[in-house]
């Protein structure tokens, strides 16, 4: 290998920026993967940044199901470490216990319980006095019961780290300790290599495995890596034997703590609500081993009730109390992928204490990343591309992750919504809202209206805000009713924080129809539905596309996957093609009126013919609204008549006043996001990240009506993912998605319920909600099939949901059971 000055290898294939557990696993999950001349630098000693700290806890039930299967996998990897590489990394699988101190903990366990048993992973409901049989030193002081999980455990986290760097070396890769990057080089939109203190290395690949420094990493490449670090305190008790040996990780979130056996010593962390960022200049150059200052008074309320749970540790001499710094995100999931901002440049970083048991399956999912150019599976949940350039502002970071340490172990009740680092988006019609008793959640940091406090509650003194629970939440009733306006009069959401891309250019129909599954080659005023497919033919994204003149089109798609779907539009655009892509997001609002009474509110204020022969669904058209401007698109996500209505930003209030006085006469009702999602699940609408992924082939999800495999192909080639939809459409469908509603009306769903056909766990709820109108709660979910099996067939069965370990029986359709034919959308 070629050798610049300083004695560096001049050239790599791939360079790995860091040398903790996760970096080293990318290394070694590389060299798996047959690649060679990958180097692994580290600014100091291999484990030096956050991993040799680490509680080394290994639990695998997580949030998804694709989460679940990488924590599983490192748990399967971690247990043959040891004798591929001679390392001892002391993996125990003691198992792990979670109690719970409240009936809603109880049942957030007990939901979790049944949804790891469609992952596959085995959990246990247990009585307090089962708790105390797998926990002898517990107090069952308040505890309503727990859950265990057999195949956790734990395990060294700096031996498991140099395990994975002896395995990488091994098979070939280089690890060269004491060499600090100090710059990332880039041309034409590519990585192209880093800049170290002794020299500059070429590579095709570099990955930011840098940890706590993984924003400052980041930043030298010119893209966003959001992370922030925090203090963690935990403290290890001297040796008892009165500690039995392997006991389970005992997990008390309701009172902040995490308790692991070592030695006959115990290790008691916490996770406090209210926690203290570090590093906010940035972390020293020079820090190695880092250890932060004793602050008992900060962990002392979490201290106390450790000792009341656990009797033995004030009877035990406390040997070591432990603060040391680690990273943190502005949602609690960890930056996996490729940046949007530079090809070739890969993020692992920002773990959230989770690392250890996250690094094995985050390391290999990666590499196969890196080796395909997609990941191996649907990774939305930690795909880097779901951050928004606002999201790396350090005030913002700062202010944030003072609240997502501790959520780690609050409730994780549905709908739950941050609390820091509020109020950095706002609508142009937030005081309006705010007038009309709005209650704001954060969705892709802007204050979006969730539900409505009516008025005579605002008199009442009551406010709005939430009160959460597992059961019926304290808007349930006023979304109910926003609801039923949407269904029998007319109704009002403000849509402005939908991404907005302009699509402009003499190429850019032809640009669209290689990108777009559906034939975007239609007349100015039209609307076309459509996904973005990969070439398996699953979906990146569910758009629609408005044509606005020869050269200009507008792609409307979620808030939230705006810059992942911008990223895509960018990424596909040929470097020959006359065409840009432009967010447009903040230029223009977006007001839906929708409902059967939308056309009687909205005909004397404009100055269009709304019936249908002159304004028909999937069309827009500009028009006049009071004294502002607007362009009227005729669609809907709530299976109702209704127009959204964009509107420049500057007219937006206007245009609002002269709706709300209008709707006065025609009992118009704002509606919030939770009434939004109830009427689309009621109609089978898809959502993105729930319903529908990158994994998710377009016809298994029952949106081939949206896919024109007969379009011509244009100047740029057949649409993506075309040879994925005609192999489907011969072999057959081996899965389906199909629409559940509750037999008993009282029971809620929200997601990963077990789906069960005849009796059998053949699958998971992608998402739930209440459906007022139809009167119970509806649920979406893949159900397995064969090719031979007809809709009939597979509507024959028994259906049920498991919730919480109660099975309640479903009804099944494969068409929507609101309005299946849509006519009340066209109507």
């Amino acid at each position: 290998m070629d050798k610049n000055g300083s004695g560096l290898p001049a050239e790599a294939k791939a360079i790995i920026v860091g040398g903790g557990v996760v970096g080293c696993s990318v290394a070694y999950h590389l060299a798996k993967l047959g690649w060679q001349d990958v180097i692994l630098l580290e600014r100091k000693r291999l484990t030096s940044g956050t991993t040799w700290h680490a509680a080394g806890l290994i639990g695998q039930l997580r949030a998804t199901l694709n989460l679940t299967k990488l924590a599983k996998y490192s748990a399967e990897l971690y247990l043959g470490l040891e004798a591929e590489t001679g390392i001892a990394i002391g993996f125990r699988q003691n198992g792990s216990l979670g109690v719970a101190l409240s009936n809603d903990r109880y049942e957030e366990f007990a939901r979790g319980a049944s949804m790891a048993r469609t992952f596959g992973l085995e959990a246990h409901m247990l009585t307090p006095a089962e708790c105390r049989e797998k926990y002898p030193l517990l107090n069952l002081n308040g505890v309503v019961g727990g859950i265990f999980l057999p195949t956790d455990g734990q395990a060294d986290p700096a031996n498991i780290a140099l395990a994975l760097a002896k395995g990488a070396r091994q098979s070939g890769v280089r690890i060269l300790e004491g060499v600090r990057v100090t710059g990332i080089t880039k041309a034409k939109g590519r990585v192209t290599g880093v800049v170290t203190e002794h020299g500059t290395i070429r590579a095709e690949y570099v990955v930011n495995c840098a940890g706590l420094w993984g924003r400052e990493v980041g930043r030298m490449a010119g893209v966003n890596v959001p992370l922030q670090a925090c203090e963690h305190f935990y403290v290890v008790t001297e040796a008892n034997s009165a500690i039995p040996k392997d006991l389970p990780v005992l997990r008390v979130p309701d009172e902040c703590a995490y308790y692991k056996e070592d030695a006959g010593k115990l290790l008691v962390g916490f996770f406090e609500p209210v926690a203290k960022p570090w590093g906010m200049d940035g972390v020293p150059e020079d820090a190695e081993f880092l250890t932060l200052p004793d602050d008992w008074e900060h962990i002392a309320p979490q201290l106390e009730k450790a000792m009341e749970r656990v009797p033995l540790l004030a009877e035990t001499g406390i040997h070591t109390f432990f603060n040391g710094p680690e990273s943190f995100t502005p949602d609690n999931r960890y930056l996996l992928g490729e940046a949007p901002e530079l090809r070739n440049f890969y993020v692992a970083a920002g773990f959230n204490s989770i690392g250890i048991q996250s690094a094995g399956g985050a390391g290999m999912a990666l590499a196969h990343w890196m080796q395909d150019g997609e990941p191996p599976f649907d990774l939305g949940d930690v795909d880097i591309r779901r951050m928004f350039p606002f999201q790396g502002n350090r005030t913002y970071l700062v202010n944030r992750v003072t609240e997502t340490l501790g959520l780690l172990y609050a409730d994780h009740f549905p709908y739950r919504h941050y609390e820091s680092a509020r109020g950095v988006r706002h609508l142009p019609l937030h005081e309006r809202h705010a007038a009309f008793g709005a209650c704001f959640g954060d969705a892709a940091g802007w204050e979006r209206p969730f539900w409505y406090l009516p008025a005579e509650a605002r008199a009442r003194g009551e406010r709005p805000e939430y009160r959460y629970s597992w059961k019926r939440q304290n808007w349930f009733a006023y979304a109910a009713e926003e609801h039923a306006a949407v269904r029998n009069g007319v109704g009002l959401f403000d849509l402005t924080p939908f991404g907005k891309i302009r699509v402009e250019g003499r190429d850019a129909e032809a640009v669209l129809q290689r990108i777009c599954a559906n034939d975007v080659a239609v007349e100015p005023g039209r609307i076309v539905y459509t996904q973005w497919l990969n070439q398996k033919g699953g979906i990146e994204a569910d758009l629609t596309v408005t044509r606005l003149s020869e050269t200009e089109f507008l792609v409307v798609t979620s808030s939230g996957t705006l810059p992942r779907d911008l990223n895509w539009l960018k990424r596909h655009i040929p470097e020959d093609a006359h065409c840009i892509a432009t967010d447009v997001t903040s230029a223009e609002a977006c007001l839906a009126v929708m409902g059967p009474r939308s056309r009687e509110l909205l005909a004397p204020i404009v100055d269009a013919d709304l019936s249908n022969e002159a304004f028909p669904f999937g069309t827009a058209r500009d028009i006049e609204i009071g004294m502002g401007l607007a362009r009227a698109h005729r669609v809907s996500y709530v299976g109702e008549l209704g127009w959204e209505l964009y509107v420049p930003t500057d007219m937006a209030r206007h245009v609002f006043d002269v709706i709300a006085e209008r709707g006065s006469a025609v009992g118009l009702r704002l509606c919030g996001m939770h009434a939004l999602d109830s009427c689309r699940i009621e109609k089978a609408f898809r959502h993105f990240g729930h319903d529908i992924s990158p994994e998710d082939h377009v016809l298994e999800a029952g949106l081939g009506f949206a896919v024109r495999t007969d379009k011509p192909d244009g100047r740029f080639g057949p649409f993506i993912g075309r040879e994925a939809v005609l192999r489907k459409k011969e072999a057959g469908l081996t899965k389906r998605l199909v629409q559940f509603q509750l037999v008993d009306p009282e029971p809620l769903l929200y997601h990963n319920e077990p789906i069960l056909r005849d009796g059998k766990v053949v699958g998971h709820l992608t998402s739930g909600a209440y459906g007022h109108h139809l009167g119970a709660a509806i649920g979406l979910g893949y159900v397995p099939t064969s090719p031979q099996e007809s809709a009939q067939e597979l509507l024959a069965s028994r259906y049920a949901i498991d919730i919480a370990g109660k099975i309640v029986p479903a009804r099944a359709s494969l068409k929507p059971l609101f309005d299946p034919t849509g006519a009340r959308m066209r109507g």
